[in-house]
């Protein structure tokens, strides 16, 4: 079969982000008839992709959470971190293989718990009918697509979504009433509309994988197309397309029981798309406004802004790697899992920035209800009560999703998604969910990833202070060395890294939830090293050398590689101090060596992280050049976010085999676009632990420019302005109240609200809804 490739948007760009409702709607204009040219719905549960033909409209439809669960691994069954660590240090690594394998029960489905696409609708239009073009209003979710009858006449086809409901519709124009049909009959009656399951593209797959073809049917009473997937021991999806009536059709997915699937008759209301509007309205006066001199990067915010909506909305589905936009064409690739060693992460960290932190409630729901799995794989595990353990890739049950060990017991999973519960909590203290995610997610991951990484630490000789030093001695460093003997070591940095920032949340925590302080906290915090030094020459043709973190004890990064790991105490978890003199030269003899190794075998998600790297050491131009070089090689020409590169030349992940067929580069997943939006922020404000940084390295090329609303850790709001390459304004709102510290770029005398100050620092203790002004002088 053909493969399809599905591009989200092709741009011609006419657009201002606005503060409340845009005046100037948030309008994409796009070719319809261009081959493979598409733009995407979603509200978090439904996804539709729209593209099409000079002829053919067609809707890619995904429903996210539609898995097939089989192939679950629990990983505490037959191992713990005793064992793991003696068979490592005996190497026995077929040992460590067997200990982390599939439990095999003879109903293995695709090997592992995978999600499933849905299918396509495609709508032929009649006999001389062309489409023209597409326009997405990203302020309203709607996509109008303007098509010419025989006569070179215009008329359009709006399509929405509900933006709480598993429903999208389709107006059409009177012309399409079919003459001397029945009542009601259109062009889009079963002549002229299909409905693809996604498995007709894999059938051998879904076959091996005990799957049945699935179902599709036109149904009896009136015109209406049903196409149903069922699954051996899961629910089935279902797809509905119906006309209801006054010149409009509508779309719907679910989930039903394996048993017996019932099927609702479809209605388009009144308040179907007062909600919507409502929602996208509320959306659009809630996130900030920015108004960048870069094109590049004001799309990056505008089209991240809008998929942030559709993607992760709080009435959705928690965000998968691709989340409601699946292919129609292929198995999706990693199972659209849930990937804890970034990915997850990457996909929410916007939600902080932008004023969304209601997106996390899915997220927060789903973990809610794996904390008894948690629980029994941490306390199993390490063998220590309280021990909490989130492993690197699973299901929407906490199944392990494949056998890949190093991820399994990466203990920094738990140790992230703890930090993040806690930013949640930090950002929203004027919210009024703030102390029950402190209470049940903070607090619960804090406690358990330190005692998971206190089960792992030794005690070894200190040679540098004398007496002894905590130790990890068998660490990780996500995906480098892939799942093989020797990817492993003593003192991972990035372990190291998240083990220090649970010790420094830790107190904090525990006088705002009334509990003691535990001592161990501090001593883990004095007696383990913040990261691993390797010490020789990284450019020999130079004899350039320096002292720079390592992965590991005695590991040197020796290559390029997609995941920034052991620079994790730059960011995210922002251990080391860049104005600390002393932690300055490592982390600039680190990022010089990093840079020598290049983005030959980078991915899509992790040049974004490479720019906030950059923005979070003062090198803010080379952050903007790493987002210009994710756009020109990560995404596709409808600006669809890819996981390999566009392009031949620019990175090894991707690159084709040219003994064989070109591999797929239209690996699409979304947390690209959401690391480059927060990539975008994070030129703007920073949140570090001695204050909130406003623009902390302005780029030169970057003369006029204007924000509001970026929220920030202890619930402030902060926008500014730059004309002519000078910094005019900073404003500043104190949404909970509570102690203030801005580090600002206004010079040493400067005004505040009218009245002098001094100092490159300001600090106040603020009253809930107390607004400042900050001006030069």
């Amino acid at each position: 079969m053909k493969r399809i490739v599905f591009i989200y948007l092709f741009l011609e760009l006419a657009v201002s982000a606005t503060w409340a409702q845009p005046t100037q709607p948030l309008v994409w204009h796009f070719p319809i008839t261009r081959p493979h040219t598409g733009i995407l719905l979603g509200n978090g549960t439904q996804g539709l992709m729209v593209w099409g033909t000079t002829r053919q409209l067609n809707i890619t439809v995904g429903r996210a959470g539609f898995w097939d669960h089989r192939g679950g691994n629990e990983f505490t069954a037959k191992t713990t971190y005793q064992d793991v660590k003696r068979l490592l240090q005996a190497g026995n690594y077929a040992g460590i293989k067997e200990a982390f394998a599939i439990p095999k029960t003879g109903d293995q489905g695709f090997g592992r718990p995978q999600q499933l696409g849905g299918g396509r609708l495609e709508i032929t239009m009649p006999e001389g009918w062309q489409l023209r073009q597409g326009e997405l209003d990203m302020s309203r979710g709607e996509i109008t697509i303007t098509l010419n009858d025989t006569s070179g006449r215009s008329e359009l086809i709006r399509i929405g979504q509900s933006a709480h409901n598993e429903l999208a519709w389709f107006t059409y124009p009177a012309l399409f009433l079919q003459k001397g049909g029945r009542p009601g009959q259109t062009y889009f009656n079963s002549q002229y509309s299909k409905l693809v399951p996604a498995g007709e593209a894999v059938p051998d797959r879904l076959s091996a994988a005990g799957v049945k073809k699935p179902f599709v049917s036109e149904t009896v009473d009136s015109f209406g197309l049903l196409m149903s997937q069922e699954l051996p021991a899961d629910s089935t999806l279902m797809i509905f397309w119906s006309d209801v009536g006054n010149q409009t059709l509508a779309l719907t997915t679910s989930l039903q029981p394996p048993a017996a699937p019932r099927l609702k008759r479809l209605s388009v209301t009144p308040t179907d798309s007062q909600q919507t509007a409502r929602f996208w309205r509320d959306y659009w006066t809630s996130v900030p406004k920015i108004t960048l001199p870069d094109p590049a990067l004001q799309e990056m915010v505008d089209y991240g802004l809008y998929k942030q909506a559709c993607v992760s909305p709080p009435q959705g589905v928690a965000a998968t790697l691709q989340g409601p936009f699946m292919e129609d064409y292929q198995i999706v690739p990693w199972s659209n899992d849930y990937h804890f060693n970034i990915n997850v992460q990457m996909m929410y960290w916007p939600a902080l920035a932008t004023n969304r932190l209601s997106h996390f409630s899915p997220l927060w729901r789903m973990m809610r209800g794996w904390m008894p799995t948690l629980r029994r794989n941490g306390e199993s595990f390490f063998g220590r009560k309280g021990a909490l353990m989130l492993p690197h890739a699973v299901d929407d049950r906490c199944h392990v999703v494949g056998t890949f060990w190093t991820g399994t017991i990466d203990h920094a999973c738990t140790a992230w998604m703890a930090q993040m519960a806690w930013q949640h909590y930090r950002y929203g203290l004027d919210q009024p969910d703030a102390h029950q995610v402190l209470q049940d997610m903070a607090w619960p991951l804090l406690v358990g990833a330190f005692e998971g990484y206190y089960a792992m630490l030794d005690e070894v000789p200190d040679s540098e202070r004398g007496g002894k030093r905590f130790s990890l001695p068998i660490s990780v460093s996500p995906e480098y060395g892939g799942d093989g003997p020797n990817a492993w070591g003593r003192d991972a940095s990035f372990q190291l890294a998240a083990l220090h920032r649970i010790c420094r949340i830790l107190p904090e925590a525990a006088r705002l939830m009334g509990q003691p302080i535990d001592p161990r906290w501090a001593d883990v915090a004095r007696r383990l090293p913040l990261y691993t030094t390797v010490k020789g020459v990284f450019m020999p043709e130079q004899n350039r050398q320096n002292e720079r973190i390592g992965l590991w004890a005695g590991k040197d990064l020796d290559g390029s590689h997609r995941h920034h790991s052991h620079l994790a105490g730059i960011y995210p978890f922002a251990t080391l101090d860049y104005t600390d003199p002393a932690q300055r030269k490592i982390i600039d003899n680190s990022l010089t060596a990093w840079r020598f190794r290049g983005a030959g075998a980078w991915t899509g998600w992790c040049v974004p992280w490479a720019s906030i790297l950059l923005a979070r050491t003062g090198e803010s131009e080379a952050a903007v050049h790493w987002l210009h070089y994710w756009k020109d090689n990560f995404t596709n020409e409808g600006r669809g976010t890819l996981h390999n590169a566009n392009n031949n030349g620019n990175s090894l992940m991707g690159a084709p085999d040219w003994t064989k067929e070109p591999r797929n580069r239209e690996i699409m997943q979304l947390d690209g676009g959401f690391g480059a939006l927060n990539a975008v922020l994070e030129l703007l404000v920073q949140s570090r632990d001695d204050g909130i940084y406003v623009l902390p390295g302005l780029p030169r090329t970057w003369r006029d420019l204007s924000f509001d609303r970026i929220r920030t850790e202890g619930a402030f709001q902060v926008g500014a302005t730059v004309q002519n390459g000078q910094l005019r304004e900073i404003r500043v709102k104190s949404l909970a109240g509570g102690p203030l510290r801005l580090v600002h770029q206004l010079g040493d005398r400067y005004l505040v609200n009218g009245q002098p100050a001094t100092g490159s620092l300001f600090e106040k203790n603020c009253q809930k809804g107390e607004e400042m002004v900050f001006r030069p002088l």
